[in-house]
């Protein structure tokens, strides 16, 4: 496998909020500003969700659906971002922001660590839409995705963007949705000679797993999810380089 470079050290200097150092109690809600804002506050690098909108843009929101987090339903993708503009964000007084609006709150204060969430059917727009913005930011910044698909289009349409993959060991029913061949390939890590990562981001349960200690012998960095105790965060210490947390002050 060829690697292009390993990630900088600024991916691993500090601990990643996970959609942003959110508390629902306290009426911050994950991958809003609010919550990227307090990470910031917090002095954390911010972990972050991208979906793609019906007319191209790239917005935080974790989930496919609108379901869990808005006031309303359906897909994200079959919105335009003006309708979801018009959508609150429950529990909070915020709308769904674009990636334009993070970068600018951002302004490379701390780290920015961007999953493109997976499309597992060949479409790059959401990759070539993050890119497309990215270029223009200097603050330090990474994009990951499960969907190896989506970081080979990263690599070729930035080949110096800082670049992880996401995985785990494809057990979840989750993967029943992709071909048996790409579950296997996940599964595997035969991606990598195309997808050439600069890092990688694991599951903490998974680990150790052997292909990831010999990747992470050779010098690529290891981050793990999801990480809610400091319990959890000393196990997921012993074989990876830094944690990304939700629940607690890391």
């Amino acid at each position: 496998m060829h690697l292009d470079k390993f990630a900088p050290g600024w991916l691993t200097a500090r601990p990643i909020a996970h959609r942003g150092l959110h508390n629902l109690a306290s009426g911050i809600v994950e991958n809003t500003l609010g919550a990227c804002a307090a990470a910031m506050a917090a002095g954390y690098a911010i972990e972050c969700d991208l979906q793609i909108t019906r007319d191209g843009e790239a917005v935080l929101f974790h989930d496919d659906t609108l379901d869990r987090v808005a006031d309303a339903s359906g897909q994200v993708k079959a919105h335009s971002f003006a309708e979801l503009k018009r959508i609150a964000i429950r529990h909070s007084g915020e709308r769904i922001p674009a990636l334009a609006e993070l970068l600018a709150l951002v302004d490379g204060k701390v780290p920015l660590v961007i999953e493109l969430k997976p499309q597992w059917d060949g479409d790059t727009a959401l990759a070539a839409r993050a890119v497309e913005l990215l270029k223009s930011y200097s603050g330090p910044h990474s994009l990951m995705s499960f969907d190896p698909d989506v970081i080979v289009a990263v690599r070729g349409l930035s080949p110096t963007t800082v670049r992880g993959v996401i995985s785990d060991d494809a057990l979840h029913p989750y993967y029943n949705q992709i071909p048996t061949m790409m579950r296997r390939d996940v599964a595997a890590l035969g991606h990598l000679p195309r997808t050439a990562p600069h890092f990688m981001s694991l599951d903490f349960h998974t680990l150790p797993w052997t292909p990831i200690a010999a990747l992470r012998a050779q010098g690529m960095p290891v981050i793990t999810w999801t990480i809610r105790s400091p319990e959890d965060a000393r196990d997921a210490l012993r074989y990876s380089d830094q944690i990304t947390f939700e629940g607690y002050r890391a």
